[in-house]
């Protein structure tokens, strides 16, 4: 099990008091036990940690003292969005870039909340390094426009993600595996892109792995779309040809419609394409695969799976009313 966003210790990781956070002794209690119950019933789990960074007040009203973490003080190059007006007109507002101690004390948060983890015992953990949210936001040109050593070229734009991974790895040691979480699309502009060729890619990859991922975790809206033209390899089989470690593909499986979709329509009508899934397993183009949608839908999947039984229907407003 890989967790929802969870947040790390610092004042703008979150702007929602209904994330979990990976801090505070009641917090700490509580994921000790479900740690427990998870490994009770014979599973694995580890925490998604997150940092927001630039969509700091996406989700909630924010106290407007409050410095969100921008790499270069942009909220990113507006394209294709889901985002109300109101907000962008608001969050587009250019703010302070991150300054050295800024930066510093980011990385000390996100080895904090790995060590706090790792004692809660979790078996691992995961980063979320997509979708235009902190870690990525230094990755992306539209956001990062810095000159120091933390911005720049495509190689100084990947030294603060790989310096969290490397911040991480010296905190919880060698046996614990860290899994990154990356994409090309940003909730800024879908269309945004931080590679724009395999080459570019590994230039990314190759400092995330070398800093101490194990698991390069790709996320598309669909897990098939290949990711460069000339090849009909997905971001994952990229990632792990590139790379050569483990690699896991996200993206409407079992679902007809991207994440972004579904939200504008509130539906999303199956799609039975598990069959591609297991071609592309047992081809060997990645390792992994994630499911989200389905799993709430349907907390027995993988065992529906296994026994050949119907994909669920992922009905959106039944979750968001099991929420309130």
């Amino acid at each position: 099990i890989v967790t929802e966003g969870v947040a790390i210790d610092h004042p703008t990781a979150v702007d929602n008091p209904r994330v979990p956070r990976m801090h505070g002794t009641e917090a700490l209690a509580g994921w000790r036990r479900v740690v427990d119950e998870v490994h009770d019933a014979g599973g694995r789990i580890v925490p998604q940690l997150w940092h927001v960074g630039p969509l700091w007040g996406a989700m909630s009203a924010v106290d407007p003292a409050l410095k969100p973490m921008r790499p270069s003080g942009s909220w990113g190059t507006l394209g294709i969005t889901s985002y109300p007006e109101d907000y962008v007109a608001w969050a587009t507002r250019p703010t302070e870039a991150m300054t050295e101690q800024d930066i510093a004390d980011v990385i000390a948060a996100y080895a904090r909340a790995a060590a706090a983890a790792a004692e809660a015992g979790f078996d691992g953990i995961a980063l979320h390094g997509g979708h235009g949210y902190l870690l990525d936001s230094f990755l992306w040109e539209g956001t990062n426009t810095r000159t120091d050593a933390w911005g720049g070229d495509l190689e100084r734009r990947t030294r603060f993600p790989a310096a969290v991974v490397a911040a991480i790895r010296a905190e919880i040691g060698d046996d614990l595996p860290i899994v990154f979480r990356f994409s090309q699309h940003k909730q800024q502009n879908y269309t945004a892109r931080i590679a724009e060729t395999p080459d570019e890619l590994k230039v990314i990859l190759g400092a995330l792995v070398e800093a101490g991922v194990d698991i390069l975790d790709a996320s598309i809206r669909r897990f098939d779309t290949p990711a460069f033209e000339g090849s009909d390899l997905s971001l994952a089989g990229w990632a792990k040809q590139l790379t050569g470690v483990t690699t896991m593909a996200v993206g409407s499986v079992g679902i007809g419609k991207s994440l972004r979709e579904s939200r504008i329509s509130g539906s999303a009508p199956i799609d039975d394409n598990v069959h591609e899934v297991e071609r592309r397993i047992d081809s060997g183009e990645f390792d992994l695969i994630a499911v989200g949608r389905l799993h709430l839908a349907d907390p027995a999947l993988a065992t529906t799976l296994q026994a050949g039984g119907p994909l669920p229907e992922f009905d959106r407003a039944i979750h968001e009313a099991s929420l309130t």
